[in-house]
């Protein structure tokens, strides 16, 4: 009887002890746990329920139940008969954001590339410097950044008085305040997450197989193609998604290089929070916009895992 009895005592002990334990990793969580109620949970629950509510005369919302905000995001209500036509104005927006997007992100893959294998080539002791400079600019706020680009760009900047001294061009190019400065200007914040993951794959390469390639006759591209390449994936999909999903939300960029006439899904979101005053609507876009970047990362993590398979 006593050794029973010492047994249960035992697992009693053990028992109090592993609630202890349980209590105490609670407390220990519970910080974070109400930062992360606080600061993402809370703000997009907020944004759900001001989506299905009524716009307020002068901003804010009327707590009235309303799906108005998503079908004015397709249509247009007829002021007299209220009968709906398709309106293309917002979607236009958001294919424009996607295409720009998209755009920006096959520009930074194509100079972030020869730039990761460029550093990752180099002596190890000479890595760190080129790194350095590749995040460099992430020193300066983003703002100033964009200004930068818009003194280069603009009719009087640099690129035109080049090539205007060098005669390649007699007038000066129209390229601030259209899709190709926001385009530009995308690509110029956003490269360095391109760089950086693509760096983290190629310099794990062994290039051993490059010039096993080579010994088989292969040519650059082959190799590039049919060894780098493949051997890089990760950090392609990795910098893709670090580029297009930033960009697609970019509001700074568009807003200063685009002139405010080159919408994209940010300023759009923005202008409903302000000069239209229209939060229920705007709350819509930020929620469909979120729609399409968890889209993107379920088909990121789909192919991801057949490819692990």
């Amino acid at each position: 009887m006593s050794g029973r009895e010492d047994d249960a005592t035992l697992a009693a002990v053990i028992d109090h002890t592993r609630r202890r334990e349980r209590v105490t990793r609670a407390w220990l969580l519970a910080p974070a746990l109400i930062i992360i109620l606080a600061i993402s949970i809370l703000p997009l629950g907020i944004t759900i329920v001001y989506s299905f509510l009524t716009p307020g005369t002068y901003g804010g919302v009327t707590w009235k139940f309303s799906t108005d905000s998503y079908v004015q995001f397709l249509f247009q209500s007829d002021i007299f008969d209220g009968t709906l036509a398709f309106n293309s104005a917002y979607v236009s927006i958001f294919l424009r954001s996607i295409g720009l997007a998209l755009g920006a992100t096959i520009g930074a893959l194509l100079l972030g590339f020869p730039t990761a294998y460029f550093i990752a080539t180099k002596p190890r002791e000479q890595r760190n410097v080129w790194l350095f400079l590749i995040t460099l600019p992430f020193w300066t706020n983003l703002l100033i950044r964009t200004y930068a680009m818009l003194l280069i760009i603009r009719d009087e900047g640099i690129i035109n008085i080049v090539l205007m001294k060098l005669g390649i061009i007699s007038s000066p190019l129209t390229i601030l305040y259209t899709d190709t400065a926001v385009f530009i200007g995308l690509i110029y914040s956003f490269l360095p997450f391109m760089v950086l993951p693509l760096y983290a794959s190629l310099e794990k390469l062994d290039f051993s197989l490059v010039e096993a390639g080579y010994d088989l006759y292969a040519n650059r591209l082959k190799v590039l193609f049919h060894v780098i390449v493949p051997l890089a994936k990760p950090g392609i999909v990795a910098g893709c998604m670090l580029v297009f999903i930033p960009a697609l939300g970019a509001y700074i960029t568009p807003e200063l290089l685009g002139g405010g006439k080159k919408l994209m899904i940010g300023n759009m979101i923005a202008m409903q929070f302000g000069a239209s005053r229209n939060w229920p609507f705007g709350s819509a876009a930020a929620l469909i916009l979120m729609a399409l970047v968890v889209i993107v990362l379920l088909i990121n993590a789909r192919v991801t895992g057949r490819e692990a398979r």
